[in-house]
Formats: C-alpha cells, structure tokens, sequence
C-alpha cells in the first residue's frame, strides 16, 4: 500500500492573490490524492475544503513531503521557523517583490503543482547561523537565522568591536553590523553594501553599516569561523533582528556571537518549469533586471 503524501500550504492571507492562489493549488493536490493540511490562523481566510486544519506546531509537518508558500520572503522566513526542526523541504512561489528565496513565480503555478505531483523536484539545504546573546554570562538570547543576524543602534550610534575567531578585528561608530549567510547576502546585507554570494559557496558574511571608519569593508569569511560583536559601555544599548522576525533588546555590554548552524533549511528545486531550477546567475540577471545585451557567449567549435 502507497504511503499518503502530505502538503502543508501556507500563504501571505494579507493578500488577495495568495489566498486565491492558495485554493487552487489545494484543490489540485486534493484531487490528486494528497492530504492537504492548512494552518488554523490561515484557515478561515483560505477557505479549507478538502484539507485539514492543523496548529502551527511540528505536528503540522509530521511527515509532510514539503511545505508550500504562497508569498514573498517573509512568508518563507516564517515557514522556515516549522520546516527546519523537522527537516521538511520549503517550496515558495513568489507573489511579493523580488523574492530570492522562491522557486517558481505566480504565472508558472499550475505547472509547479504538477512538478510536486509527479515529484520532479530535488532538494537543497541552505546554510544558517546560530545566534546567541549574553551579559556578563546571562543568556539573553538563543536563536538561528536563514538570511541574517543585525545588531542595529536603539537610539543614539552603536559603538561596537568586532571580533573573527576569539581575536579582535576593528571598533565601529556605525548604525549596525550584518552577520549573512550566503543565502542572505542578496537581502539586507545587499542592501547595506555587501557582496553578492552564490548559495553553494560556504561562507560567512560580515556588513559593517554605516560605519565612520577607515577599515569598515564587508568581509567574507571560513564558515567554520566564529564571528562575535561587542556592545560598548558608552552605547545607549542596541537591538538583535534574527531575519527581520525575532527581537532581542541588547543592554550595552552584551557580547552576540554567531557561528554556522548545525541545522541547515531545506529548499525544493523544480524540474522543466520555466526560469526554475536555473543557475544563481540567472536568476541574479531576472531578479534584479539586470542588463546583458551583447552578451555571445562561448563560441564552440
């Protein structure tokens, strides 16, 4: 007897076209024989007929095949936060802005549930950091991120000193410091000036910003390295984001040290749909629009 196949769906219930979207692909997997579940606070909004409503807890991904989302980033971001403890694959489909993270945009969804139908999918893991926060030996913090960890300004300039494997490297007067992932580097560290870094790459990220410096370059480093921060007495204390989700208020004094994750993400990767599955350079050039007219390529002989 054929095992049941189980589909988590979850979706960005802000927007119309993600709960729409979300009815469509749960009626095709329904019936196509999967059990479909859906989270309880999305349930009402989705509409769940034929699927089963489920708390937002590991039981809602006991021996679920995938989970799908139906939203921009943030709406994987989230999903990550079920998907990782128990090691079950993300699948988004983009309905926000640039959306790095998803697999398959909204004009290619039928074909995308027909992939995860027929299982045309493979699986990749994505590196993520482990983040804690301490003062004077008290925990203030014990957590993980996908994209990155900041430790950004409260109020007035953050006065911090940065550290790579137990010895010192540089003190910044700056508005924060980027701890990235490779998956990160095309998020907030982007953003603050940092390198773009190809996912298979094992590395860690380092996105001084704003610094008044002379040496305040972003730096990439050994993923086996551990990277620290320290929050400088004269500072008017300071905030740990974890993803842009998870909040941590930072007394001055407090020691944040970051180290790579032992628990990676899993992210689904499609077969024969358009603009999926493809190298990160091309979706570096769709994504960001980016200008290659002239481009030949290699002649071959």
């Amino acid at each position: 007897m054929t095992a049941k196949r189980i589909v988590l769906v979850t979706a960005h219930t802000g927007r119309k076209a993600a709960v729409d979207s979300a009815r469509m692909v749960i009626s095709r997997l329904v019936d196509a024989g999967f059990t479909v579940r859906v989270l309880q606070s999305e349930a009402e909004e989705i509409g769940c007929a034929g699927a089963e409503m489920v708390s937002a807890s590991l039981a809602a991904v006991q021996d679920a095949e995938m989970m799908i989302v139906l939203g921009g980033d943030g709406s994987l971001l989230r999903a990550a936060e079920l998907a990782r403890p128990a090691g079950v694959p993300l699948l988004g489909v983009n309905l926000g802005h640039v959306g790095f993270l998803a697999e398959a945009e909204a004009e290619d969804l039928s074909v995308t549930v027909d992939c995860v139908v027929q299982g045309r999918y493979d699986v990749e893991e994505r590196m993520t950091i482990e983040v804690v926060a301490r003062l004077n030996g008290q925990l203030l913090a014990d957590t993980w991120a996908l994209n990155e960890a900041t430790v950004e300004k409260r109020e007035r300039m953050l006065e911090v000193v940065a550290e790579i494997d137990g010895r010192p490297l540089s003190r910044w007067g700056c508005d924060g410091v980027i701890c990235a992932t490779p998956t990160g580097s095309t998020a907030y560290a982007f953003s603050a000036g940092g390198p773009v870094v190809w996912p298979e790459v094992e590395a860690l990220l380092l996105v001084p910003i704003s610094a008044h410096a002379l040496f305040a370059r972003p730096l990439v480093v050994s993923p086996r390295s551990a990277l620290a921060l320290e929050i400088q007495p004269q500072t008017a204390g300071a905030v740990l984001w974890c993803d842009g989700r998870r909040r941590y208020d930072l007394p001055a004094g407090a020691r944040v040290e970051v180290r790579r994750g032992e628990v990676p993400v899993r992210l689904a990767r499609l077969h024969g749909v358009e603009n999926t599955g493809a190298p990160f350079t091309d979706r570096l050039v769709a994504k960001f629009d980016l200008p290659v007219q002239g481009w030949r390529g290699r002649v071959r002989s």
